[in-house]
């Protein structure tokens, strides 16, 4: 626990963490125009105690709703503010800018007429980035995302491991084969075809298999974060576990599965994301330490 608590000291002040204790954070309501999606972008930001005044940069958490939900839905299922005030006062995280960006119904895939995958790389996270202080680098950028969103941040961690420090997926909608009848990704426009039927090429083309064997070649490897109910009515528990099979075969000391009790609902993903959190940062500063330790001179 101490060289742990030694090592978060030294990548906090690294990467310019402050270190103050969190008592006055703030939830606020902002919106980015989006040239790929042609309009408006909703987003609620949580801010840390002492971010007006630090004149610190800070980490950003980005946080991927489901399909179901909206960017207010963290604050209205999760209570986001009380849970992350709650983790910076004990240690567990450094102070950090959490964005839940909004877009109900979506996928965060480039489809036909939503190119959400654009509009997340090309405005969301520049136009963040010049908006507030955040570490405008990898190190300092995370991702975390349920049920759709889930699919969408584990799709863009094996696609862009160059541009995020680690990623947290709840509950991901990624079926390895095929979408049960029962998952909406088969009402989704991102997977229909002209005739509006799901198809199950375009589902293929936008799944983790397609990406896992680049990422296991790339030079960057994330800290992965899984959890699933173990009653999830839509075969998750089954579906993430597979996942978890294909991460550990090539990044055993990086990847953590977690089944619980429960389905596929916000009695599982409230508190899942507090170990989520406690995940991204801990590993982060592990991996740091171990950097750091490679770089070391021998005698």
């Amino acid at each position: 626990m101490v060289r742990f608590l030694a090592c978060l000291l030294g990548l906090a002040l690294s990467l310019g963490w402050p270190l103050a204790t969190a008592s006055a954070s703030e939830l606020r309501h902002d919106v980015i125009f989006s040239h790929a999606l042609h309009r408006d972008l909703p987003l609620l930001v949580y801010l840390p105690d002492g971010y007006r005044t630090s004149g610190q940069k800070y980490s950003v958490v980005y946080l991927l709703h489901g399909a179901g939900d909206t960017e207010n839905s963290w604050a209205d299922r999760a209570d986001i503010q009380a849970k992350v005030d709650k983790l910076i006062s004990s240690g567990a995280m450094p102070h950090s800018i959490i964005v839940m960006p909004g877009c109900k119904g979506c996928w965060w895939v480039d489809s036909g007429t939503s190119k959400m995958e654009t509009a997340f790389w090309s405005d969301l996270v520049p136009q963040v980035e010049r908006r507030y202080r955040a570490v405008a680098t990898r190190e300092g950028r995370f991702l975390a995302g349920i049920s759709a969103g889930g699919h969408g941040a584990i799709r863009f961690a094996l696609k862009y491991p160059d541009r995020i420090s680690g990623v947290a997926a709840l509950s991901p909608a990624i079926y390895h084969d095929a979408p049960p009848a029962a998952s909406c990704s088969r009402e989704s426009e991102a997977f229909r075809d002209a005739q509006g039927r799901f198809n199950l090429s375009l589902w293929a083309a936008q799944n983790y298999p397609r990406l896992v064997e680049a990422y296991s070649k790339s030079n960057n490897r994330l800290p992965v974060y899984l959890v699933s109910g173990a009653g999830d009515n839509l075969g998750i528990a089954l579906e993430t576990t597979l996942l978890f099979n294909a991460l550990r075969d090539r990044q055993p000391a990086s990847t953590q599965l977690t089944i619980v009790q429960g389905g596929h609902d916000w009695r599982v993903w409230a508190p899942a994301l507090d170990d989520a959190l406690r995940y991204l940062f801990r590993s982060t500063v592990m991996a740091h330490a171990g950097a750091t330790k490679a770089r070391e001179p021998r005698g």
